[in-house]
């Protein structure tokens, strides 16, 4: 799973993913947790503010958001909470390194995992529009998972898909809505490309 991330010199989301829109200036955040506000970029490069862990726009109770901060590639086009995300609400979350944890309880290590060159890179994410009795709307997102590479699976047996910087533009295509070729994207990042250290 995806848990924990970090965005650090966030300022440089504008020029990394080629943001079309202005927004106040971005906080370093070297803890982003589920049901946070984060930054999310849509179709067309728009940066957004959404609240990670998705809510479905059938779902009847809102809090089901927190237990699904994660959407499994596996099977990800015929589940109900992700076939229509995947589809046509796709999104790319950007992050500086994420986190996970190893060991027993109590005695777990907490390791960052970053690309090696230091450079920003995007989550695979999924979004949806939720509203409630009053109307009311709130925008929700959540993190594409796959089979861990040869970096992570020592210390977790999941991993957020980073997309290749070549498949960004297609993962925001509006045009592409074929799921087998979406799918097609929802791969480990290569291995090679990624260090970890102990935190």
């Amino acid at each position: 799973m995806c848990g924990r991330y970090e965005l650090v010199d966030g300022q440089r989301i504008f020029i990394r993913f080629r943001v079309t829109n202005k927004v106040p200036p971005i906080p370093d955040n070297a803890g982003i947790r589920p049901t946070q506000q984060v930054f999310v970029v849509q179709t067309d490069y728009v940066l957004s503010f959404m609240k990670w862990g998705l809510i479905p726009s059938w779902a009847k109770d809102p809090q089901i958001g927190s237990k699904m901060i994660n959407a499994r590639a596996e099977g990800i086009e015929s589940k109900p909470s992700f076939k229509k995300p995947l589809r046509f609400q796709r999104c790319i979350i950007p992050a500086s390194a994420f986190f996970e944890w190893k060991g027993n309880p109590g005695a777990k290590v907490k390791y960052r995992i970053a690309r090696k060159v230091g450079d920003l890179f995007g989550f695979a994410g999924l979004y949806d529009n939720w509203r409630d009795l009053s109307g009311d709307e709130i925008t929700t997102c959540t993190i594409v998972t796959t089979q861990p590479n040869e970096v992570v699976a020592p210390i977790h047996n999941r991993m957020p898909v980073i997309l290749l910087l070549e498949d960004e533009e297609r993962w925001l295509d509006p045009d592409l809505t074929e799921p087998e070729a979406i799918v097609s994207l929802l791969r480990p990042y290569p291995a090679e490309l990624l260090k970890t250290s102990r935190t």
